[in-house]
């Protein structure tokens, strides 16, 4: 019997019950794990005062990498580890493939760590923004509410002159011109004014059959006009 074949029946012989070969490749995963942790600490961006405890984490990490190279050989369906059996220098390049395996294996979750961390810190970023967007509108709303509410404290007489011309039975709905010649007003501030109580919701709009924008009273105006005015006639009375 050849001396090669001897030394291959003696490696796949149970010595014991223990798979000599088997413990060879934990200790080499091991010991790689430890060495790539190791140089991982020392490859690693770290604070200055960093200590040990940090040093026991990048090795106990590297440990736990290189334990998984099998399943990765396994799923690319190497034979490395059943080579070793019959060559033993395969045992020195499953050392090599599992220090480094070890040290991209960090690489690799740094920059799984950083895409995540930037797309996390982009969400946030438009999570503020929609919630000051919203704040904003919820603000803008309570100031429009509040003008509507009270629309009698925002009036003033020109504008009540608008609306008692509105509410005279030949300008239901009158048009701009119409308008500024019944109170005597200019054009401009007409137009500006109508606006303004239009979105206070005590004017309204509506477009006859010659395209031609004519204003008009609102049932809220009415009731708004009618206050005023008798309040008017309650300060002449008294």
């Amino acid at each position: 019997m050849s001396g090669e074949l001897q030394t291959a029946i003696q490696i796949n012989a149970p010595g014991g019950g223990v798979d000599t070969h088997m413990l060879l490749i934990l200790l080499i995963m091991v010991a790689a794990g430890v060495l790539g942790g190791v140089a991982n600490y020392f490859l690693a961006d770290r604070p200055a005062e960093a200590s040990r405890r940090d040093l026991t984490k990048y090795t106990v990490l590297g440990v736990i990498a290189a334990l998984t190279v099998p399943l990765f050989l396994s799923m690319m369906s190497s034979t490395l580890l059943e080579a070793a059996r019959t060559k033993p220098t395969e045992f020195f390049v499953f050392a090599g493939f599992c220090l480094l395996y070890v040290i991209a294996a960090r690489r690799l979750m740094e920059n799984v760590a950083q895409r995540l961390g930037g797309q996390l810190d982009l969400m946030k970023r438009e999570v503020g923004q929609i919630k000051r967007q919203q704040a904003e509108a919820v603000v803008a709303a309570e100031r429009v509410e509040a003008q509507a509410e009270e629309p009698r404290e925002v009036l003033s007489y020109n504008d009540v002159e608008i609306l008692r011309a509105l509410a005279e039975e030949n300008l239901v709905y009158g048009n701009l011109a119409a308008i500024c010649e019944r109170t005597g007003l200019a054009r401009d501030f007409v137009s500006q004014r109508l606006t303004v109580m239009k979105s206070l919701g005590i004017i309204e709009t509506r477009i006859n059959d010659k395209n031609v924008l004519h204003w008009g009273v609102s049932a809220r105006g009415k009731a708004v006009l009618g206050e005023i005015l008798g309040g008017q006639d309650e300060k002449k009375t008294a």
